[in-house]
């Protein structure tokens, strides 16, 4: 989407005026003070691609060299919107000036290698495994743990660049749950569920599944893959969500046919194992103590 600046606008022979008229009617849309984009274009976007608009408005105006980073990176990469702050964007200066904060623009410094960084759609972004570290510093760690976990799901990062890019940054600030969370995260994680689930495993001390296990048939052969299972235990967990759902939907099914196929799923993996079901979703998900009560319950029924 086309952003027209304030200064190029009135070298085309447009007042003040003149734009605020456009704006009004709707045939622009205002996206920070001086940056205008197409309304009924703009009118279209959600809050991520709003965000989007308004950063690449940001490094347009800037007068310095910058790129965007933390969460105003992590937006191009395809993060899950979980845990990402987007009132404000968040940018990297190159000229090692103090950070300073301006009406919604987070400026920070350090020193950016060129392996650093990367470019999407002509915009300069801290590289996925640099946009990852960072976020660690201004999130929490469940989200922290989610972001990370997608970035390394997807392929776009991997366990050896997160670990460079963490001997980089031990010296800067904020840093204390990097580590943490670096060694929460896993690329097994397949949606914000699973992640959100396997951190409140550790926030609550419960015993730390495997992710994704595999049950094979009578015939050795792969049958199903739990979410999180305690084979020491004879319990797993399967984390339940709406994408989830909408993923294992085929053509022409209902969502009532999806919620059927996995009742008969788990019954043979019980057939298979011996081994009982706990399914968590979301709401459970934002009760963490109450969740944890009940999954320890769960795990410590037979003894």
């Amino acid at each position: 989407m086309p952003i027209a600046l304030r200064r190029d606008l009135i070298g085309q022979g447009l007042n003040d005026r003149a734009i605020s008229r456009l704006v009004k009617a709707g045939v622009w849309a205002k996206v920070r003070r001086g940056a205008y984009v197409d309304g009924a274009q703009h009118g279209q976007l959600d809050e991520v691609g709003r965000h989007a608009v308004r950063s690449r408005a940001v490094l347009r105006q800037g007068i310095v060299s910058a790129n965007l980073s933390h969460s105003s990176a992590l937006i191009w990469y395809g993060a899950p919107r979980f845990g990402l702050d987007l009132r404000d964007v968040q940018l990297t200066r190159h000229d090692a000036r103090s950070n300073r904060a301006e009406a919604g623009v987070r400026q920070h410094r350090g020193l950016v290698l060129p392996g650093h960084l990367t470019k999407r759609h002509g915009v300069s972004l801290s590289s996925p495994a640099r946009a990852a570290v960072e976020f660690t510093t201004i999130a929490g760690a469940e989200a922290g743990v989610v972001q990370v976990s997608h970035l390394l799901h997807t392929g776009q990062t991997d366990v050896a660049q997160l670990d460079d890019m963490r001997t980089y940054v031990d010296l800067w600030p904020n840093t204390l749950a990097t580590d943490l969370v670096l060694r929460l995260a896993d690329k097994r994680f397949e949606s914000v569920a699973e992640a959100r689930f396997y951190y409140l495993c550790f926030r609550h001390s419960l015993p730390m599944p495997q992710p994704q296990y595999v049950v094979p048939d009578r015939w050795g052969n792969e049958f199903a893959r739990l979410d999180f299972a305690w084979p020491e235990r004879r319990r797993y967990v399967e984390v339940d969500g709406r994408v989830k759902y909408e993923k294992l939907l085929r053509d022409g099914e209902r969502a009532s046919d999806v919620v059927l196929r996995e009742k008969r799923r788990e019954q043979t993996v019980r057939e298979l194992t011996g081994w009982e079901c706990l399914r968590v979703d979301n709401d459970d998900l934002s009760w963490g103590q109450h969740t944890s009560e009940k999954v320890r319950r769960f795990l410590t029924e037979d003894e």
